[in-house]
């Protein structure tokens, strides 16, 4: 029924992981091949192509749904159907920055401060120019084409580029001056074809699944059981997405908690749990969160 794309390159592998998580393994024949398949009745297509070009392709209906980034839609000014932000990135949880970064050296502490002339390598040129535009500064933008970097100071003055971490820049003498945009992964559609309203019901399925295996990451399921006298002390430790679940066992002194917690604090809270009267307590994995 659907025709997808999505992104090949940095963000490939954590794309490739999220679908799994959501059941919706995708399958091909190696690394390097473009085209892709998912056992899967709504997608009947899945084709891989560099993000840059994503946002074009679905605008005028080549695929009808589509991972891409907020920055390359901005870039493109492509007319999408965005079906929300997919929290996720290639390193991290946390957005991409498309940044303005200066040599350490510089003299300059804000945006206003640049020169007339001022030379700004980017692979964003249109998105670049119009935040230039917006503060009011005359530059040549140099449309970049990889090692953005590399090109300061010799080539250019300063940079427009994407960073997630910042490391690459300070490893380069570079200190971010401006975020020109924050960008979250996206899952956008062409307009005609979430217009159709089977096509629709189709891509917000998709986009359940996806949210659910990303709202599950980083947290694992709790089972414990708790006598009635240490029950309240037992759940006033526990965090939960409501509240815990808690059931009456057929042991009339004796009840069973279920509730959901970070992965990161289960290392302390379980010992904690244990020393306030929990027994038998479990830790499951999740692989959807669907609230």
């Amino acid at each position: 029924m659907l025709s997808l794309v999505l992104p090949k390159g940095s963000l490939e592998r954590a794309t490739l992981d999220l679908f799994d998580a959501a059941d919706l393994t995708v399958r091909r024949s190696s690394d390097r091949d473009y085209h892709a398949s998912i056992e899967d009745p709504r997608i009947d297509r899945v084709r891989f192509l560099r993000p840059q070009e994503i946002p074009s392709y679905i605008e005028r209906g080549l695929f009808d749904l589509g991972i891409t980034g907020r920055d390359w839609i901005a870039e493109t000014g492509a007319d999408v159907v965005s079906l929300g932000e997919l929290k996720y990135s290639k390193a991290t949880a946390d957005p991409v920055r498309v940044v303005l970064a200066v040599p350490q050296s510089a003299p300059w502490r804000s945006v206003s401060d640049l020169p007339e002339g001022v030379r700004i390598s980017t692979e964003l040129p249109e998105l670049t120019s119009r935040y230039l535009e917006a503060h009011g500064v005359k530059a040549m933008v140099v449309p970049s084409y990889g090692a953005t970097e590399a090109k300061v100071p010799d080539i250019v003055d300063a940079i427009v580029d994407l960073t997630e971490t910042g490391s690459s820049l300070r490893r380069n003498g570079l200190r971010i001056l401006d975020t020109v945009l924050t960008s979250y992964t996206e899952l956008v559609a062409n307009a005609d074809a979430y217009a159709d309203a089977d096509k629709r019901a189709a891509m917000e399925d998709i986009a359940l699944l996806l949210r659910g295996a990303i709202e599950a990451r980083g947290n694992v399921l709790l089972k414990l059981n708790v006598p009635a006298a240490q029950l309240t002390a037992v759940t006033d430790m526990l965090p939960a997405l409501s509240s815990p679940t808690i059931t009456a066992l057929a042991r009339g002194d004796m009840n069973a908690v279920e509730t959901v917690v970070p992965k990161r604090s289960v290392n302390t809270l379980i010992p904690a749990l244990k020393s306030a009267g929990a027994r038998d307590i479990l830790e499951i994995p999740i692989s959807k969160i669907v609230e």
